[in-house]
């Protein structure tokens, strides 16, 4: 044990004695860490450096800069080297800096190499970020540890990078887009006609609702759904846009298809054979591929300022959208008043390899070789996904959180864990 950890272990097991006692068996052996030089110098974990390695004051000094000058309360998610916090607490107006770490091996493993000062601020909190379900505001959070975040502390780190893209995927929502407004002119007179979804809202009171999707695990129960939409007494059959078509070519009629994209065409939804299939919808969707649609019409907004004016014209009910179609899929299921809903296919990842059930690598977005980032599956092992799907995932699990009336079930353990929904003892081995 080096000096320097012997005097941090000292210090933490004093304030926060549960917390050391998890430092102390946290594994640094599979970590590389190297010394790397530049202007200045910094420590490198696994080829990732922590820091700066020209200048680490400049660097602290700029990451400060976006957070409030006089903020009372802030939160910082990663320890690095400790140049942020020192920063932070040179601030008069600060009461209370809470530092919340991404990943306790690279943490323990600074604190044998380098002196940490700000731990004895008695204004500042330490804890694991994992231990809270929801990030905290504001913060700032290190760029180098949202790559080095282990498992524990992995939702948490979905939900930072969600937050700190939130702006960017924005971007192409524009309302004074020629391409949206275009859109939206040219939906206008389906808009008029078309039933609003509101009148869909507590219909289906106390009834099960299956939402599916197009996950690769929805190959696993293609058999099953079959048997079950042919009993008399079965659940509600929500799907999304793009897994109609398998569901067809595995003989499952849905009641219900949702659709929010304008990329969406009838390769997704075939108007054949569509007759007695309710399309839920955006104005956003193609207005051809809702024109062929031979089943009843129901059209909704979701709160996107692309809607506002619309929504001030010709008023319709609201579907929770978090970037995917999943999400208004099962708010849908929640306001026609189900009190269990059970996922299919909502797998947010690429299991077995692949990337979605009955459609071709590529098909429906990024090939799996582009796959860079990974969750945890059912099993606790990380699986390949893309930085959007986490995105999604961390938006569903908030919803999920926001509706503790409704049990959610999860059908299979080969995706991406859904914090709040159990594993259906049915569809789960």
């Amino acid at each position: 044990m080096s000096e320097f950890f012997a005097h941090h272990v000292e210090l933490i097991q004093r304030r926060w004695p549960a917390l050391a006692a998890r430092l102390l068996v946290e594994d640094t052996s599979p970590l590389q860490a190297d010394l790397v030089e530049g202007l200045g110098s910094t420590l490198s974990v696994n080829g990732i450096q922590l820091t700066s390695r020209h200048d680490r004051v400049a660097e602290a000094q700029l990451q400060a800069a976006s957070l409030a000058p006089d903020s009372p309360v802030l939160h910082v998610y990663g320890t690095g080297l400790g140049d942020l916090q020192a920063e932070l607490l040179a601030r008069e107006p600060l009461q209370r800096l809470y530092v919340h770490i991404l990943n306790g091996a690279v943490f323990a493993l600074v604190l044998q190499l380098l002196e940490q000062p700000w731990l004895e601020d008695l204004r500042v909190e330490l804890l694991y970020a994992g231990d809270l379900g929801e990030i905290q505001l504001p913060f700032f959070a290190l760029p180098s540890e949202l790559v080095l975040a282990d498992d524990f502390n992995a939702k948490i780190r979905d939900r930072l990078i969600s937050e700190t893209h939130l702006a960017f995927n924005n971007r192409e929502f524009d309302p004074q887009s020629p391409e949206i407004v275009e859109r939206l002119a040219a939906s206008g007179q389906l808009l008029e006609r078309d039933t609003d979804v509101a009148r869909l809202f507590g219909s289906s009171v106390d009834r099960e609702v299956f939402v599916i999707a197009t996950g690769p695990s929805l190959e696993q129960h293609f058999e099953t759904l079959r048997t079950i939409r042919q009993r008399a007494e079965r659940p509600l059959f929500i799907c999304v846009d793009t897994a109609y078509r398998p569901l067809l070519e595995h003989g499952i009629r849905p009641d219900i298809v949702v659709s929010i994209d304008q990329r969406i065409s009838a390769r997704h939804l075939p108007p054949q054979d569509s007759a007695g299939i309710t399309l839920v919808y955006m104005p956003m969707v193609d207005p051809q591929v809702l024109g062929a649609w031979q089943g009843p019409r129901c059209v909704g907004y979701s709160v996107s300022p692309i809607y506002q004016q619309l929504r001030q014209q010709q008023p319709r009910g609201e579907l929770y959208v978090g970037g995917s179609v999943i999400h208004p899929a099962v708010d849908l299921a929640v306001k026609m008043g189900a009190t269990h809903v059970t996922l299919f296919g909502a797998d947010f990842a690429f299991p077995g390899n692949k990337t979605h059930a009955g459609w071709s690598d590529g098909d429906l977005g990024p090939q799996l070789g582009a796959a860079k980032h990974w969750v945890l599956d059912g099993q606790g092992q990380r699986i390949k996904t893309q930085l959007n799907f986490r995105s999604y995932l961390c938006e569903l699990e908030r919803f999920i959180a926001g509706h503790p009336q409704v049990r959610f079930y999860n059908s299979s353990r080969a995706g991406a864990m859904i914090v709040g929904a159990l594993y259906h003892p049915e569809f789960v081995q």
